[in-house]
Formats: structure tokens, C-alpha cells, sequence
């Protein structure tokens, strides 16, 4: 039985203006055929096992030709696939979907066309200019601009595109923008006229140029202004000067590679993303529950004692998620703490147990190991014993001070970190081309796990590449660990916390434009 098609537009290029539709059909494809302008990030939505086809366009070379591509989809349709065409914008604005859709109704496939937001006007939107308006517009044209000039004087007619509407919106034609511009002087429109070129719009690269019809070729050329771009010509363009919002954001035109399990990255790429950054999700740690059967009748063990500790010490928030599934798969409830006192590093873990009914005795100034032992000082007496649920990589520093305070500390781990699977191309790219400004870690295991993928997708000498990138660090600890690896540690969180790790960069990002101003 045949399968079916989604012909599905990725939106202008940042992973969340794709629609929820659009999403849900990438949630539940078999093969993905994509296009370079779509967000990489996205392809991360996938089932683990849905194959990913590119057929992108690059600069020097058609990787595959269109009537190829139709064929591929009537052909993995006719497997019995759910299949997505994933293409950038709107699969219907200069998009060729007419051609794809064609060839999969005359051999009787079914498909759906999702549209998606389209370049042409979230661009010029993302560098504050409104495509309409109410004094200055009330109509637009989309116009493609990537052909040469006798194939776009045989598409359009000059005379009549000129002036019909009151903006006009070119697609693909930085190349032909001065031949652009003079057909629309010859023609009628003013030299004075506005002009604006938006190029990687909603992308970590936004750039903006703006000029005149009689001054923007020399404008393009001056700046080594490089496609892909929007052309937006019209008396809207000056909006910019009071509309422009997205350059203000504190992590504006900065890429930035998220390493958390994707369990816990949403908390991190959210923050990014409200400030301006592009977020990149690539997690390189993964939690699992253990399979060692020594391992697991100790840990049965420890739980069958909970009446017995005087305290039970929380370190993370997976700490508490473990804890709670062991519970339960034991055959216990939390009454069996009723005699214990409890202590969260970090108010993540805090909440996290507030979440479940239970507040923490007393959180620590400092949101590290350190911190709990200072705040809770005199508490803490010898002959007490401590239970310590917490992952295979914890630190020997916790238990070993308890232990020399005298304390009976028994230290189980409930869940382990492994290195994740995923393998990501695109990412060693963007770390070829300098696309990667800024690494996140959120714990040391973050750091030599990145380093170990890197070196299993091929790279040979991966801290030589991840040195392209400044580190941002959410502890002294992570940021000891990358800068022993010989990373480039540029910033570390006053506060070990997503919030302070954010905020942190966001401080380090202003200090940065400060300097660059002042030179």
C-alpha cells in the first residue's frame, strides 16, 4: 500500500516559525527529503529511526535535479512510507510544489500541501519592516529575482510590476540587483526610492543593508553584501528606523549550541531563543536506567533502609526523577522518608521535590556541593546517616566531606550517563565555517562527552574545531574541566544555574559590543 506525502514549508529559516502541523508531520515521518535552508535543528524532531535525504542546493552544484527529486517522492511513497518534503518558506512561493504535487497525483499518491511562514514577509519582519502599511502601502508583490536578466524580462513585465503595488518584494536576486534597480527607475520608480536587502533573516547571520534604487548596487558591492536575501523596495523600508527590534536582543546574531539531555535542554533553548540567540540542540549525554544486577540489589538494598537515614541529599533534578521511579518500582511511597531530613543542591532540585510534596529542609547560598555543606552547618552532626541518591559521575567531593565530619554515608547511584547516539554532520559544519559562536555546558560530562562525538563523526582533532566557539560554563567545576581540555572558556555562571548561565552570557555578549564600539 502506497504511503503518503506531506509537502511541508520549514518557514524562513529559525527551527520555531515552522507550523505546529508542520511539526507534526516531521514527528511522524518515516523519510524527511530536505533542503538546506530549512533549520537543521529541526530534523532533531524526528522518530530515531526516520531517514533523512538532503537535496539541498549548493552554491557550486545542484546536489539533485528537481525532476529527481519528484521521482524520489512518488518512489519512497510507493514503498509504503509517510514521507516529508521539507523545504524553506513556503512550499507554494517560488517553491516548485506544483511540480512535486503534480507527479505524486498522476500516480494516484496521496499528499497535503502545509504551507509555512514565508520569507518574504517574516524577514523584512525580523529587521523591523512591515511589508504593509497604512500611510506608506496597502499592497505587495512577490517577485522572484534569481533568474538572469533576459529570462526575468521575459517573466515579468517591468512596466506594469513597477507601480502596481506600493511594495515590492524580490526574492533570490541580490546578484541582480542593480539590473533590478534600473528596470524599476526606467520604469517609473523614483531613485530616492527606499530599498532594503535582509540576508539569513530570522538566522544567527541576520544582516541588513539599506540604500536607494540609484545608490543600492554600489551599496551591495561596498559591503561584499553575499545571498541569499530579501529585496524589499517601498517607502516601508523606513519603518526600520523605528521598528528595527530584533538587533536590540541581548543574544542577536549569536549561535549558540545547547549540549543538555534533550529531556532537559527546553529549559536553556527557551531562554536562548527569548533573547535573540539561535539556539542548536545537539545533546551528547543521555541518562538510563542501570542494568548491572550488582548495582541494582544495592540500590534495592539502600531503599529498603529509608526509615533509617537522617538525611536523604539531592544533587539534580535527575537525581529526584530516580529516586521517585525506584520508589515506586520497589513498591514504596515517601513515607518511608518520614524520619529524614532533605537537602537540594540548587533550587531546580529544590523544585523538583517541592513538585512532588517535599521542601527541602534549607537550600544552600551556593548551587554546588560546597554550598550545602555551608548552609547547613551545625545540622549536619556525626553518627547521622546520609543517603546520597545521585548518577554514576557525582563528584568523590560530597561524601568524602560528610565522611570526615563524621557522618554514615551511603552513596548510591541510581542512574548512569552515557554518551548519546545522535550523530549530527550539520554541526561539524557550522563549526568548520565559524557558524558556532558560543558552546553551552551544563556539567563536565557535557565537555569530554562533546569532545568524544566529535571525535566518532570523524573529526580528527575535535578541541581544535570546538576552540572556534567560546565556552559558556554553569560552574567553576564544568569550566575547570573544559578549560583542561583546552577549550576556550569565555564565560562562567556568577550563579550554577540556567538562569545565571544565561544571564552571565548575556553580560559577557554586552561587554563585547561595548568594546567593539569603543574601538
Amino acid at each position: 500500500m502506497a504511503g503518503k506525502v506531506y509537502l511541508v514549508g520549514a518557514g524562513p529559516g529559525h527551527a520555531k516559525l515552522i507550523t505546529v502541523k508542520g511539526l507534526e508531520c516531521l514527528q511522524k515521518a518515516d523519510v524527511v527529503v530536505y533542503d538546506r535552508l530549512a533549520a537543521p535543528q529541526l530534523l532533531g524532531a524526528v522518530k530515531p529511526d526516520t531517514r533523512k535525504i538532503y537535496v539541498g542546493k549548493l552554491p557550486d552544484r545542484h546536489t539533485m535535479k528537481q525532476e529527481e527529486i519528484n521521482q524520489l517522492l512518488v518512489d519512497l511513497a510507493l514503498e509504503g512510507n509517510t514521507v516529508v518534503r521539507l523545504k524553506g518558506g513556503d512550499p507554494t512561493i517560488f517553491g516548485r510544489v506544483g511540480e512535486e504535487a503534480g507527479l505524486l497525483k498522476q500516480h494516484g499518491i496521496a499528499y497535503e500541501i502545509i504551507p509555512g511562514v514565508t520569507a518574504a514577509i517574516s524577514v523584512p519582519a525580523y529587521a523591523g519592516i512591515p511589508v504593509t502599511h497604512r500611510d506608506m502601502a496597502s499592497s505587495v508583490s512577490i517577485i522572484t529575482g534569481h533568474e538572469s536578466p533576459d529570462k526575468l524580462d521575459h517573466m515579468i513585465d517591468w512596466e506594469k510590476v513597477t507601480n502596481a503595488t506600493g511594495t515590492l518584494v524580490f526574492m533570490m536576486g541580490v546578484s541582480k540587483i542593480g539590473y533590478i534597480a534600473d528596470q524599476l527607475m526606467r520604469y517609473g520608480r523614483s531613485g530616492h526610492t527606499p530599498v532594503a536587502l535582509v540576508r539569513w533573516g530570522t538566522r544567527a547571520e541576520q544582516d541588513t543593508l539599506t540604500g536607494t534604487l540609484e545608490d543600492i548596487e554600489q551599496r551591495v558591492i561596498a559591503a561584499n553584501f553575499q545571498a541569499p536575501a530579501v529585496i524589499v523596495v517601498g517607502d516601508v523600508v523606513l519603518q526600520r528606523e523605528q521598528l528595527m527590534w530584533a538587533e536590540f536582543l541581548p543574544l542577536f546574531g549569536k549561535r549558540i549550541l545547547v549540549t543538555r539531555t534533550r529531556s532537559q535542554a527546553p529549559e536553556l533553548v527557551n531562554r536562548i531563543d527569548e533573547l535573540g540567540g539561535e539556539s542548536y540542540e545537539f545533546p551528547v549525554i543521555e541518562t538510563v536506567y542501570p542494568q548491572e544486577q550488582g548495582l541494582l540489589t544495592r540500590i534495592h538494598d539502600s531503599f529498603s533502609r529509608l526509615d533509617h537515614y537522617d538525611w536523604v541529599f539531592f544533587t539534580s533534578v535527575n537525581g529526584v526523577e530516580y529516586f521517585y521511579r525506584h520508589l515506586a518500582e520497589q513498591g514504596r511511597d515517601i513515607r518511608s522518608l518520614a524520619h529524614a531530613k532533605v537537602a537540594a543542591v540548587g533550587p531546580a532540585t529544590a523544585e523538583a521535590l517541592k513538585m512532588r510534596g517535599i521542601v527541602p529542609v534549607e537550600l544552600p547560598r551556593f548551587f554546588q556541593a560546597e554550598g550545602m555543606i555551608e548552609s547547613l552547618g551545625s545540622q549536619l552532626l556525626s553518627g547521622q546517616k546520609v543517603l546520597l541518591p545521585r548518577g554514576d559521575l557525582g563528584r568523590a567531593w560530597l561524601p568524602e566531606k560528610l565522611a570526615d565530619m563524621g557522618l554514615d554515608v551511603t552513596v548510591v547511584d541510581i542512574y548512569q550517563t552515557v554518551l548519546s547516539q545522535d550523530e549530527d554532520h550539520e554541526l561539524v559544519k557550522l563549526f568548520e565555517e565559524g557558524a558556532i559562536h558560543v558552546i553551552t555546558f551544563t556539567s563536565s560530562s557535557t565537555v569530554t562527552n562533546l569532545i568524544e562525538k566529535m571525535k566518532r563523526m570523524g573529526v580528527q582533532d575535535p578541541v581544535r574545531l570546538l576552540r572556534t566557539a567560546e565556552a559558556a560554563c554553569i560552574g567553576e567545576v564544568t569550566a575547570k574541566t573544559a578549560r583542561e581540555a583546552g577549550l576556550r572558556v569565555s564565560v562562567v555562571a556568577e550563579e550554577a544555574t540556567i538562569n545565571g548561565l544565561v544571564d552571565s552570557l548575556c553580560s559577557y555578549m554586552n561587554d563585547q559590543r561595548k568594546q567593539v564600539i569603543k574601538e
